[in-house]
């Protein structure tokens, strides 16, 4: 296998050139579980872990390496191999951290196509589905939108859920298709493109695994199936992996997201949510919230049914969530700065006092 069957593009070796890392190999990672890897190189796959150097410069858990970046490491053998250097990423698709609201997790790295994934039962959710799209738009990765399960419905109840994500998702790539009966899925197949790079999103039972393992041509996943009583998914896969597919195309599984946290990615907003940004012009006040401003055209597209009232709730639900994430941010960076102040004031005083 070639690194550029793996998605390698000629500006990373441009980067290991001038960065002097061409001594040591290159390759991919493919898995990550508690900061051991698994990378994949022209030779092989190796597990490894990185250097003392790299663990120690890391701020946050950005700084560590993620599923699809490319990194330069020494292999010693197949069971241990020293990761020295993360190659620079395009396209990364990131996320709030669970639980740390002023820490990113990467979802992958270097990501050319999101597949958003959604069942046509129970997990249907617009809501949720403009959440991936924000991601999306603020990582420069275009998404695909995939319904699933489409044996569980009617074929009328099917059309009317293919025309809302339509008319709320306009000029969007969607496919529809069942695992089961294996309708739509050649046409899925179809578009996926050789050397490029897709990352699977969406909750626990939507049939990511059964998805990849008619896409891979093998049983490269382990499936589950839905508690009847809750008609929620059970976890399967447990930890982000890359998987080469049957045709050539490279797809990112990940564990099913119960969260989708927001960070600072505003741009990505105003993609998803173009619809909005069509119409704010046109408020009286340039500074318009679109909330209950006299004179909104956001509220007045509401009022004439031009713009989904749901739309537009959502809109400021994920403004808000924006909005917390940067303000924790900043007042992170602030005690930072504190604490380092305070800290080398006492470096000084300990310094004179020794001297004494």
């Amino acid at each position: 296998m070639k690194l550029t069957d793996l998605g390698y593009k000629d500006h990373f070796e441009k980067y290991r050139a001038e960065q002097k890392l061409l001594q040591f190999e290159v390759g991919r990672v493919i898995s990550e579980h508690k900061e051991r890897y698994v990378v994949i190189t022209e030779k092989g796959e190796y597990d490894a872990e990185i250097t003392g150097n790299l663990r120690f410069s890391a701020k946050c858990r950005e700084d560590f390496p993620a599923v699809g970046d490319w990194v330069a490491l020494s292999i010693f053998d197949p069971d241990f191999s020293i990761i020295h250097h993360i190659l620079p990423r395009s396209a990364v698709l990131s996320r709030q951290a669970a639980g740390q609201p002023t820490e990113k997790q990467i979802i992958a790295a270097n990501i050319d196509y999101a597949l958003l994934v959604q069942a046509t039962d129970r997990d249907f959710n617009l809501n949720r589905l403009e959440r991936y799209l924000t991601i999306c738009h603020a990582s420069g990765v275009s998404p695909i939108i995939v319904l699933t399960k489409t044996d569980l419905i009617d074929p009328d109840t099917l059309a009317s859920l293919i025309d809302k994500v339509r008319r709320r998702e306009k000029g969007l790539p969607v496919f529809a298709i069942s695992n089961e009966t294996m309708d739509g899925l050649n046409e899925f197949k179809s578009i996926i493109e050789k050397g490029k790079t897709y990352c699977m999103l969406g909750s626990s039972g939507v049939g990511k695994s059964t998805l990849i393992n008619r896409l891979s041509g093998r049983d490269t996943m382990q499936t589950g199936a839905i508690s009847d009583s809750t008609g929620k998914g059970r976890h399967v896969t447990s930890h982000r992996e890359l998987i080469i597919l049957e045709n050539g195309g490279i797809l990112i599984d990940n564990p099913g997201m119960r969260e989708v946290g927001i960070t600072d990615q505003e741009e990505g907003l105003g993609y998803a949510f173009d619809m909005i940004l069509q119409r704010a012009p046109e408020c009286r006040f340039k500074d318009c919230t679109h909330t209950n401003e006299a004179g909104c055209a956001v509220i007045e597209a509401v009022q004439s049914g031009e713009l989904d009232s749901d739309v537009l709730e959502n809109y400021l639900k994920l403004q808000r969530e924006i909005s917390r994430y940067e303000t924790s941010v900043a007042e992170k960076r602030k005690k930072d700065k504190q604490f380092g102040k305070i800290l080398k004031d006492y470096q000084k005083r300990d310094v004179k006092g020794k001297g004494n």
